[in-house]
């Protein structure tokens, strides 16, 4: 099972997924974020044509990566799904990176075991009073060498959160270096690297890195294709032809209302893999069994492994 917006259903009904995607993200900061810098009404009636428009192309499924203070709102996300027929999963976790823009204070104050407790209770009882249960952790860190020490704080907290819930760990990252020393945290912990979705791997210059990901049992999503395809079908291409396609996840990373902006500002379509990518990879020899692979097998697995790894 997985939990969605509506409710529980079994993994195996997800479909074509989209990983990495954001209805609503408000960049004002942690102190200022607020429901009532938007109209909820307003934000479903504008991005509510781009989740039809997506739907015609076989999605069924999208998570929805925006975290807590940065605009997560459940009921919004809820009425989006009802309204559309796409099943909707949210997250529990903060966002480190940008300097813990995103972080309110208590952050800093309580300790990785504290944070653990509010993901845990959301799981529980619902996230904020909605009764709605997020279906992953998102969590998000700064690139640096060694990891600040909030960065490796939220790291163990959703490690925590992981051995409570189950709950893949779906990470903010960008390069390999990041991404290793999330993954040191995590082992020390005595968790499974399987757990760990490295997000943005696409800023990953050294394919080889890859290659070194998979082995230890990584997902790598490469997520970023609602801005441009030329880099994803260089990097799409080498894990085909070296094995690993079966631990790739594709997304967008599109959308999305911001309240900061005008009409919530230009909103980037969900269909950039349809449209740009697969035509792309066809030309290469690609099948439509690859695609199968990638955008319903392979969410199926990376979210509903550790449903096995709990029975």
């Amino acid at each position: 099972m997985i939990h969605t917006v509506k409710g529980e259903i079994p993994i195996d009904s997800m479909g074509l997924t989209l990983i990495h995607e954001h209805m609503l993200v408000d960049f004002i900061g942690a102190d200022s974020v607020s429901q009532d810098r938007y109209n909820r009404e307003l934000v479903v009636e504008k991005v509510l044509p781009y989740l039809l428009e997506v739907k015609q192309y076989g999605v069924k499924t999208i998570f929805d990566c925006t975290p807590s203070y940065l605009a997560k709102n459940p009921i919004l996300l809820k009425d989006l799904s009802e309204k559309s027929g796409i099943q909707i999963v949210t997250n529990t976790g903060f966002y480190g990176a940008v300097g813990g823009k995103y972080l309110p204070n208590f952050v800093f104050e309580e300790s990785a075991s504290e944070i653990a407790e509010r993901w845990i209770s959301e799981f529980e009882n619902g996230i904020e009073g909605t009764g709605i249960k997020p279906g992953f952790i998102k969590i998000s860190v700064n690139e640096e060498e060694p990891l600040r020490g909030i960065d490796a704080k939220l790291v163990k907290a959703a490690g925590i959160t992981y051995q409570e819930t189950g709950l893949q760990i779906v990470s903010h990252t960008g390069t390999w270096n990041t991404a290793r020393q999330e993954i040191e945290i995590l082992e020390e912990m005595g968790i499974n690297p399987s757990t760990f979705v490295w997000v943005h791997a696409q800023a990953e210059q050294n394919f080889q890195n890859y290659l070194k990901a998979v082995e230890k049992g990584i997902w790598i999503s490469l997520d970023g294709i609602g801005w441009g395809t030329e880099e994803y079908v260089e990097r799409l291409h080498f894990a085909k032809n070296n094995g690993i396609l079966d631990h790739i996840l594709i997304s967008h990373d599109a959308g999305w209302y911001d309240p900061g902006k005008p009409d919530g500002g230009d909103f980037q379509p969900f269909t950039g893999i349809f449209e740009n990518l697969m035509p792309a990879l066809n030309e290469m020899g690609w099948s439509q069994t690859d695609w199968e692979l990638l955008l319903i097998e392979n969410p199926k697995k990376a979210f509903g492994i550790l449903e096995v790894e709990m029975n």
